[in-house]
């Protein structure tokens, strides 16, 4: 799927939405769909081409802040009807996901996660080691206490549902505006009143931020603060394997951070570097492994010396307290934001492009979001740090 880049952009929209990841997309086919028209995307690459780019997403309900639980189990619904709305098959693998842990305080959160994530009609459980090597044959259950487990979650594809978003978008008449960059947003006293971009100027009556790691500067140019920090996360992928590798659970070791799950005829290894300062670089270190491999040698030795053929990095969009900065600016109130996700937005971008769309229309969405206003950063606010975080 292309779409041309444009020379010039149109002149004038309704809104503008910047940023064509899979938060932009689901926006703009939610607002579309709701009877929206003159939309315009602009992407300053191509589609996807940010933090959505990544090969797989994992999609799951399972945290411990009662909002991003309603969010992430109505994406899982969404997900599981994308075949029939808006109609794409997004290699959705429901395999659950299996967190293993390693100390009492862990344990007793995730049991407190469990009680709540089971009050809002989420399958997780609490299950002994060696279930989860029954799950998992590949781990160690030497110092393991315990597992936490919703056989519901597993992982899909980003790029099939950022197409299947656009696609259906696009045919409701969406403009989709790629390789085209903002360098600019005009005010006029408290309103938004157009997007410059490097291929001409929009006037627009209200613009949506959904660019990611990218956000904070776009913010910049409205005078909003929206305090989101890039930090670079790699995976690498194993050769495929012979015999083939188990069906397992998206399965994170969470004391190190280090997961693995399937992928197409191997395994994908992934792992959150804690010494990995903020910055845009996307470049992939063959040195990360032993990271991984480190980890896996204690919790799932098979893993430390399987070949791997190819690697990949993209950008984690962290906030202070690792939720996402969802809402409409005070200070401009046709300035909207959806951005954020500290590694979570894949997984709730269904249920976010029905906020937004919801936000834009002046009408009350499904659950209240305005505990994750990016304005709960000021003096005094309170924080809403999410324990459940990979």
């Amino acid at each position: 799927m292309s779409f041309s880049a444009f020379r010039t952009v149109p002149t004038s929209a309704d809104v503008v939405i910047i940023g064509g990841g899979v938060m932009g997309a689901s926006t703009a086919f939610h607002l579309a769909e709701a009877g929206v028209h003159n939309i315009v995307v602009v992407e300053r690459g191509d589609l996807c081409c940010g933090s959505s780019g990544k090969p797989i997403g994992g999609v799951r309900a399972q945290f411990s802040d009662p909002l991003n639980i309603e969010l992430g189990s109505r994406s899982l619904r969404a997900y599981q009807e994308f075949p029939h709305r808006p109609g794409a098959d997004i290699r959705l693998d429901t395999v659950g996901y299996l967190f293993l842990l390693d100390s009492e305080q862990q344990v007793s959160d995730f049991e407190t996660g469990v009680e709540l994530q089971n009050s809002l009609d989420v399958p997780s459980r609490m299950i002994s080691p060696s279930e989860a090597r029954r799950l998992c044959p590949y781990i160690s259950t030497d110092g393991l206490m315990a597992a936490a487990y919703s056989p519901a979650d597993g992982h899909a594809r980003p790029g099939l549902v950022v197409q299947g978003y656009v696609r259906a978008a696009a045919r409701a008449g969406v403009t989709f505006a790629t390789h085209t960059a903002v360098s600019g947003i005009h005010t006029a006293g408290d309103r938004v009143s157009g997007v410059h971009t490097g291929h001409g100027s929009i006037a627009c009556s209200t613009v949506i931020c959904t660019a990611g790691a990218w956000s904070a500067q776009i913010g910049d140019m409205a005078g909003i603060n929206l305090p989101i920090r890039p930090v670079r996360r790699q995976l690498a992928f194993t050769a495929p394997l012979a015999p083939p590798a188990p069906r397992i659970p998206f399965t994170i070791d969470f004391a190190s951070s280090g997961y693995f799950h399937n992928s197409d005829d191997g395994l994908l290894f992934g792992l959150a570097d804690p010494d990995q300062e903020d910055g845009f670089d996307t470049t992939w270190t063959p040195e990360w492994l032993e990271l991984f491999r480190t980890v896996a040698r204690h919790r799932a030795p098979a893993l430390a010396d399987m070949e791997t053929v190819s690697g990949w990095a993209g950008l984690y969009e962290n906030t202070p307290d690792h939720n996402a900065l969802i809402g409409r600016s005070g200070e401009l109130p046709n300035f909207l934001y959806a951005a954020g996700f500290s590694g979570h937005g894949f997984l709730q971008a269904p249920a976010i492009g029905e906020v937004m769309r919801d936000l834009y229309l002046e009408r009350e969405p499904f659950t209240d979001i305005s505990p994750l206003s990016a304005d709960r950063f000021r003096d005094g606010a309170d924080f809403r740090p999410e324990a459940h975080v990979v």
